[in-house]
């Protein structure tokens, strides 16, 4: 499978001299030095790819350039230095008109404040990508009446933004972007500005969304545990550098280094980790040498750790883990669940 979106080695440098100060970079210089002299490097060397229907997540610390990045994927920033490949066309060797068609029919993007027009109603800022793509107002109309029903928003067409909450008005948001049917969605710390609980409905509307739509999406977050529910692979930065790319459980068991050590030290493992994070994969076969009687209860390597427990509790001997073939991979002894709690209860 091809990628749908691809970064190379992509650099944002603001101030004198870009060019000169992206050789240096390459050459070991780092942020610290190019400031003294008036130059800030707000991305570095950064490369990555996101296959079609994956949920990429960048995520970092205040100033660590994680918008700069999200805003060179879709044109809105030149990169200093490098290449974005849509669909394996290079978007940064487009005109400005070319570039401005991608981004009206193939890419759209989710601000973290709303940006609603207060003098639309609900479906008119639902439909406003799509009229800025000259579909016909019947059809636009339909089409984001459509997409704001996905978004749990049904019966609220005919309102005005100052009528909705803020989770609402986000959810209008997110149907703007989804009735445009764009291949590609940019989501710019898209939750952050909403209440916790409003927060994780959203994250809730967006993977049942993705269930059903399959969409291409790059989300940046600075919130860790937001980062770790939604990404299927998630990049940290620092710096302006990716420091370690990954699925959650990558950057949790195995992380880079010190630093994404300690900023993953107070995430809520067990809420993350699956099967296949902490069985013994020293075990081969088929099912029927797994140790367990025909018909008991066993896992997949995707079994969430919390319903692992409850199938080990339920058993007298370790918990086969099987594959989509009913092939043992591993299997999981309750030690080994009770060793890991004990490592999360000394840790908070």
């Amino acid at each position: 499978m091809s990628a749908r979106l691809e970064a190379e080695h992509l650099y944002k440098v603001f101030g004198r001299r870009e060019e000169q100060a992206v050789e240096r970079l390459r050459a070991g210089a780092d942020r610290e030095e190019l400031r003294a002299d008036g130059t800030t490097a707000a991305v570095i060397d950064a490369s990555f790819t996101v296959e079609p229907g994956q949920i990429f997540v960048v995520m970092g610390l205040s100033g660590s350039g994680k918008s700069t990045l999200l805003r060179m994927l879709n044109g809105l920033l030149e990169p200093t230095a490098g290449h974005v490949r849509f669909d394996g066309q290079d978007l940064t060797a487009l005109s400005a008109r070319d570039l401005r068609a991608v981004r009206a029919n193939k890419i759209s993007m989710v601000f973290q404040h709303f940006a609603l027009f207060p003098h639309r109603s609900v479906v008119e800022n639902a439909a406003y990508g799509l009229e800025v793509q000259g579909v016909a107002k019947a059809e636009r109309l339909a089409r984001a009446t459509e997409a704001l029903e996905l978004c749990g928003l049904k019966g609220w067409e005919k309102s005005w933004p100052d009528e909705l909450s803020g989770g609402m008005q986000q959810r209008v948001g997110l149907a703007r972007a989804l009735a445009t049917d764009a291949d590609l969605l940019l989501m710019d710390e898209s939750f952050s500005a909403l209440d916790p609980l409003i927060r994780r409905d959203m994250q809730d509307q967006l993977l049942e969304l993705q269930t059903e739509l399959k969409k291409t999406i790059v989300f940046i977050t600075h919130d860790l545990n937001e980062a770790m529910r939604l990404g299927d692979r998630v990049a940290v930065m620092r710096d302006g550098r990716i420091v370690q790319i990954g699925t959650a459980e990558d950057i949790l068991v195995r992380p880079a280094d010190d630093y994404v050590a300690s900023f993953t030290q107070d995430v809520d493992r067990s809420r993350v980790l699956t099967a296949a994070a902490v069985m013994d994969k020293d075990v081969r076969g088929d099912e029927a040498d797994c140790g367990c009687e025909s018909g008991c209860e066993t896992a997949t390597p995707d079994t969430p750790f919390t319903e692992l427990c409850a199938i080990s509790a339920r058993l007298s001997h370790p918990v086969a883990v099987l594959d989509a073939q009913r092939q043992l991979v591993g299997v999981v002894p309750n030690r080994r669940l009770i060793s890991f709690l004990g490592e999360e209860a000394a840790r908070a």
